[in-house]
């Protein structure tokens, strides 16, 4: 399921152009991301699951979706790549955002009337540090914006909740102690996804510009086809930054790879898909991009 909520950042007379489906609620990491992409003003469409991102992306009901795919500590969210498979979408961009979390409470709050903290479960457990030094209840909950709203509607005088600073601004509470998580360096890399129609993916997506690729091969089951596949890449100036395996649904124990690639000119990428299907190697490209700088938030 999915609900719209429309966020306006200016008069009404500053038209939106852009509808944006996201994984989660208002205020997240991925509206950040969302932001970092597109600008402030976008049109935010929350959506209960990542595969219901893809389907509205699927639909036209938005202009692009964004989905997280990897965090620096957490590692790949590997559903996720089985989404990029199965659905009509491809990838445009991607975001690296720094994750920074924040207690935030109802206006006049002070620290010493906390009782219990509410936030999504990964939430807590990069805050662990911060929060263990506190006789706090800690209370799980869907989302680190889904908690910060809820904090806002209830009015509670003795609840905190941890999430981004976009949080607190949408939902006009105070941030009583900033960047309470552990590990200074947490990172997730979000993708952005637009519609394509299947029949065409490949075509349009080998014509694109760009100095980053993601794509996915399946290898004959013989031995050394993984060494021999990954050979094609040889003298084409191709940094491999991400090769990933994952399990075909259909066929118990054997797997798919994920690769992502950077590059200084496209024609690499074509050449080394060339070499691989010259080799019988299943090969489909998810996408053609200028890879993202880290973020900062």
């Amino acid at each position: 399921m999915y609900r719209a909520v429309p966020i306006w950042g200016g008069s009404f007379s500053e038209t939106i152009m852009k509808r944006v489906a996201i994984q989660g609620y208002a205020g997240s990491f991925h509206h950040i991301a969302a932001q970092q992409y597109e600008g402030a003003k976008v049109d935010i469409l929350p959506c209960d699951t990542f595969r219901a991102v893809a389907r509205a992306v699927e639909s036209g009901e938005v202009d692009y979706g964004v989905m997280a795919i990897e965090n620096s500590i957490a590692g790949s969210i590997l559903p996720n790549y089985n989404i990029l498979q199965r659905c009509n979408v491809h990838i445009i961009g991607e975001i690296y955002l720094q994750i920074r979390q924040n207690l935030m409470v109802n206006r006049g709050v002070k620290l010493e009337d906390i009782t219990e903290v509410e936030s999504h479960q990964m939430a807590l457990l990069q805050c662990a540090d911060f929060l263990d030094a506190h006789p706090w209840r800690l209370v799980e909950s869907a989302d680190t914006a889904l908690s910060a709203a809820q904090l806002q509607q209830s009015g509670s005088r003795t609840t905190a909740a941890v999430a981004g600073k976009l949080a607190a601004e949408l939902f006009d509470l105070d941030i009583i102690a900033a960047d309470i998580h552990t590990n200074r360096n947490n990172y997730t890399r979000f993708l952005i996804l637009e519609r394509c129609d299947r029949g065409a993916f490949e075509p349009e997506a080998e014509r694109a510009e760009g100095n980053k690729a993601s794509l996915y091969f399946k290898i004959p089951d013989t031995s050394g086809s993984l060494y021999d596949t990954l050979a094609a890449f040889e003298g084409l100036g191709i940094n491999m930054t991400k090769l990933q395996s994952y399990p075909i649904a259909d066929q118990p124990f054997h797997y798919m790879f994920h690769v992502d690639m950077e590059f200084e000119r496209v024609e690499a990428l074509r050449s080394a898909v060339e070499r691989m299907r010259a080799k019988g190697v299943e090969v489909h490209i998810y996408g053609v991009y200028n890879k993202n700088t880290y973020f900062e938030l």
